[in-house]
């Protein structure tokens, strides 16, 4: 008998969250497209220019927490209707804005911490109360939509930009938002059934003995904090492409046409890279998945420093897409795997914060090198010295576990059975 959440209308909701993440992504990525547009139109520096997009990513932390309440007490209709009117608004304000300051607190309040964020976290949660035997698939299918934003919008919002100028695009998107995330948010009125669990579920979350007061024979506080610098630091380096990319191209005399679509590529490749990260891990477990791509973002971001042709480009956006896309998933996997589901939720929330804060810092820290140094090389460096600062942490850790499941070879984790067949 199939469970009470996996229905026709469970796959609609997917369906729907997966849309509505989608068209809630414009927060984050208009912004990059524009931000050579608003350095020329505020004669401002180039950190300066990338601020708003560290405030958008700022606001979106913290709006996540904030929204993650709100849909905890009303269901997450209520956070979706809060959010279309925010978005929506959020474009407007800034399409109209007269300084920097007007634009930055539209972005920052509106856009990221009222808009975007209310089409991220609630709905993750609320899609994993709707699924059980296939709450893996459900959950990668619906965080997608965050890349599937990163494929869509760049060069729907450079093409807008070409056309009508910067501020007539963001009009025109805040217009889009309000026409169809406050239609959509009705599909999600419907509160999520109570779940069955299965008996064997249960029992694989009893029997797991990786999860304990002391996961990885250490602090739980500890840990969580080594997962959220490992993800703020993964974050620094994984946002300098995604935010300066189009910035990038321009100075190179490419265009940011060609920016936009090395965008779009890069995020389109971390579509796929979401979903077969997510089937990996689950053959792997969390760490080892983490470290993989860890070391492979960081070998895309070594290919930026000696190619610089359009071509090359392509490719390495690309990659570096393939590469860094299944990277945030990992520590919720993480999380789940070594802490009790009774403090996941909180801790899940603490280290997706970190990852980013990562972001934003990383997007804001590339603008300012750039400003010091005139391009953009000590930027790419300063990113790999981030990933190696990641690669150290989740080494570490993945140490700690390897030597855990050495001693208990038999707690049916996934890193046991890997070490168990490693022994043979």
């Amino acid at each position: 008998m199939e469970p009470q959440g996996e229905s026709a209308y469970a796959w609609l909701r997917l369906l729907v969250s997966l849309t509505l993440m989608t068209i809630g992504g414009s927060g984050m990525y208009g912004i990059t497209v524009v931000l050579p547009r608003i350095q020329q139109e505020f004669a401002v520096g180039r950190s300066d220019a990338s601020f708003p997009y560290a405030l958008t990513l700022i606001g979106f932390g913290i709006g996540g927490i904030l929204m993650g309440r709100l849909a905890d007490r009303f269901g997450v209709m209520v956070p979706v209707l809060v959010g279309g009117v925010a978005l929506g608004s959020g474009f407007l304000v800034a399409g109209s804005a007269q300084s920097l300051w007007q634009f930055n607190l539209a972005q920052g309040l509106l856009i990221g911490m009222l808009g975007t964020s209310a089409t991220f976290a609630p709905l993750v949660a609320d899609t994993s109360q709707w699924f059980t035997r296939r709450r893996g698939i459900a959950l990668a299918i619906c965080m997608s939509g965050n890349y599937v934003a990163g494929a869509i919008w760049p060069p729907v919002t450079q093409h807008m930009v070409e056309l009508w100028g910067w501020r007539s695009a963001y009009s025109a998107i805040g217009y889009f938002c309000f026409a169809s995330i406050l239609p959509l948010a009705w599909v999600l009125k419907r509160r999520p059934p109570a779940l069955l669990h299965t008996a064997q579920a249960a029992t694989n979350v009893a029997t797991h003995s990786a999860v304990s007061a002391r996961p990885l024979n250490m602090n739980p506080t500890l840990l969580t904090v080594l997962l959220s610098v490992a993800g703020l630091a993964c974050c620094v380096a994984m946002s300098m492409p995604q935010v300066h990319i189009v910035a990038y191209c321009t100075d190179l005399g490419f265009g940011a046409t060609q920016g936009a679509q090395m965008l779009s590529l890069m995020l389109s490749a971390g579509i796929v890279s979401r979903l077969v990260s997510g089937w990996i891990s689950d053959h792997l477990g969390g760490l080892l998945t983490l470290l993989i791509g860890a070391l492979l973002q960081m070998l895309a971001l070594l290919l930026f420093l000696p190619f610089k042709g359009l071509v090359p480009l392509y490719v390495i956006s690309g990659l570096f897409g393939l590469f860094q896309g299944g990277i945030v998933p990992c520590y919720a996997l993480i999380v789940r795997e070594y802490f009790t589901p009774q403090e996941a939720g909180a801790r899940v929330g603490t280290v997706l914060m970190a990852t980013l804060f990562g972001m934003a810092l990383g997007g804001w820290m590339s603008g300012a090198i750039f400003d010091w140094t005139g391009s953009y090389r000590a930027a790419f460096l300063n990113g790999i010295a981030f990933n190696l600062l990641n690669v150290g942490v989740v080494s570490y850790l993945l140490r700690r576990a390897w030597l855990l499941a050495l001693e208990h070879p038999g707690d049916g984790s996934r890193l046991a059975n890997i070490v168990h067949r490693f022994k043979r």
